[in-house]
């Protein structure tokens, strides 16, 4: 029975993002007595948060940026992060990567102190990928940033920007 109103109440702050709060862990105190089992102090589901408190942001978009030096990689990470929005229920978009790389390239001399002439070059690829998904709410996004960016394997860079949509004033409103 404990079980299972942890993993109820720790869903439903899962999904509000306040796994970690106070108001989560008031409700997993649980009472000891050396003779008994453990009972919990709160038998009833959490109280719903009051709309004043806390609203769930809007995002139109958030576009991800994937930098890499091995292009098999990148894809396969792509290729999951869209999985796992599928699986989170996230509108995906545009999802496309550069033909070309980046190449940065260096010279330097073969020899240090002679023979001019004889140079090595030294040469580094940068592929890009980018992502783009539509319609989230707050909590999501940050369930979903949070989880490809533990997953994130060595060797690519991800760099998210997200657009949020706000109401507009009341200054600005038309009557």
């Amino acid at each position: 029975m404990l079980s299972n109103f942890i993993k109820l109440s720790s869903n439903r702050f899962l999904t509000q993002g306040l796994v970690g709060s106070r108001q989560f862990n008031k409700y997993l105190s649980t009472e000891v007595n050396k003779n008994e089992a453990p009972k919990t102090t709160e038998t009833q589901a959490p109280p719903e948060p009051a709309q004043d408190e806390q609203e769930d942001k809007l995002f139109s978009k958030l576009e991800i940026e994937l930098r890499a030096h091995d292009p098999a990689v990148m894809k396969s990470y792509s290729e999951f992060a869209t999985l796992t929005a599928n699986h989170l229920g996230i509108e995906i978009g545009n999802c496309f990567s550069l033909k070309k790389p980046e190449k940065a390239r260096l010279t330097l001399l073969r020899s240090v102190h002679v023979h001019k002439k004889h140079r090595v070059q030294y040469e580094v690829r940068t592929y890009f990928r980018y992502l783009t998904f539509h319609k989230l709410t707050g909590s999501t996004l940050d369930t979903f940033l949070e989880y490809i960016e533990r997953n994130l394997p060595e060797g690519i860079a991800l760099k998210a920007t997200k657009t949020e949509i706000k109401r507009l004033p009341e200054y600005l409103t038309v009557k």
